[in-house]
Formats: C-alpha cells, sequence, structure tokens
C-alpha cells in the first residue's frame, strides 16, 4: 500500500486560488461571492487535508471542494420563496391571453452580428438577468449559460418539469422585457 504524502495547503492555496477565484466568478458572477466560495473551499479543505487519499490531484480535489460550494450556494438561494405578483403578467397580456399592443415582441434586427460578443449588450443582459428572482435567474443561467438538461436542472432545484417550464417562461418574458428596454431601446 503506497502512502500519500498529506498536501501543504499554502502551497494549494498559492498555486490554485487564481484558478478557483475564475472559476467561481464564472458561474456566480459576483466578485465578492467568488471571493468567499473561494475561502470556504479553503476552509474546507483545511478541515479535511488529513483525509486527502490521492485518488485525484490536489487540484481535481479542490475544484470538486469549489463545484460543491456554488451547489450549496445556489441552494439556499432557492430555497427563498418567492411570490411573483400575477399583476406583472398584466403587464404582457390582456385578460383574454393576448399580447398587450404596446408589449408586443419587437423586430431584433440579425445583421447587427452577434450579440453576445457586445460587452455593452452582456452587461446589460448580465443586469437583466440579476434583476429576475433568483430561482428565474438561476434557471436561465443553468438551462442557456451552463447548458444543462432541464431533468437535471429540475433536481437541482427540487421542482417538478411543469413547475420549471412555467419558471422559464416567465423568467424569458421578464428578461425580454427587460432587453428591450434597457438595449434596444436606447
Amino acid at each position: 500500500m503506497t502512502v500519500v504524502e498529506t498536501p501543504d495547503l499554502s502551497v494549494l492555496v498559492e498555486q490554485y486560488a487564481g484558478d478557483l477565484y475564475k472559476r467561481a466568478f464564472y458561474k456566480v458572477s459576483d466578485s465578492e461571492m467568488a471571493k468567499d466560495l473561494v475561502q470556504d473551499t479553503f476552509m474546507a479543505a483545511a478541515e479535511k487535508i488529513s483525509t486527502f487519499k490521492g485518488e485525484s490531484t490536489p487540484k481535481t480535489w479542490l475544484f470538486s471542494i469549489l463545484n460543491n460550494k456554488i451547489i450549496d450556494y445556489y441552494r439556499a438561494k432557492v430555497v427563498r420563496p418567492y411570490h411573483y405578483n400575477t399583476q406583472s403578467f398584466s403587464n404582457f397580456f390582456t385578460e383574454e391571453g393576448d399580447w398587450r399592443p404596446d408589449k408586443i415582441p419587437g423586430h431584433w434586427n440579425e445583421d447587427d452580428g452577434h450579440l453576445l460578443d457586445d460587452a455593452e449588450f452582456n452587461a446589460t443582459l448580465k443586469k437583466c438577468l440579476d434583476a429576475l428572482p433568483d430561482r428565474w435567474s438561476l434557471s436561465i443561467k443553468l438551462k442557456y449559460l451552463m447548458e444543462k438538461e432541464s431533468e437535471e436542472i429540475c433536481q437541482e432545484l427540487g421542482v417538478s418539469p411543469t413547475n420549471f417550464w412555467q419558471i422559464m417562461h416567465r423568467a424569458k418574458l421578464q428578461l425580454r422585457d427587460c432587453v428591450e428596454n434597457k438595449w434596444f431601446k436606447d
């Protein structure tokens, strides 16, 4: 049986803090939260470093801890119930379910190149995503930015497929309205 040498935590911090921060920031889009998640990762690693078996590289081990911290972060945000205002949908639709004339989706000119390559558009999109209720924003990010399957998202969020699609529909409506008002009308 080979004996695995316990990694030196200070060396791991030096080597991987930057990479862990980049990953955390990519996942949560919040600099302070990303720093907290990295700190929590190293605190968990410090508690468990004596049990490190060497079955993976220290970097893989740390990223695994970070991923669990990110999942915990989003779960905590989702657990808080959100009570949406049904009045907000009356802003989009008439009582018969038709689009309000001033809210009919406008024509987005696709000849302008790729919007996702535009830094200003990305900043506007981020503001609009951040303005959504936590569960709605997380659903959009998991589905479209992280490209997760719907079944996996339902499991992570603890929602039924019907509830998930309802969340997605409402989030897209609000996101579309925000982007149209903050980007296309400016």
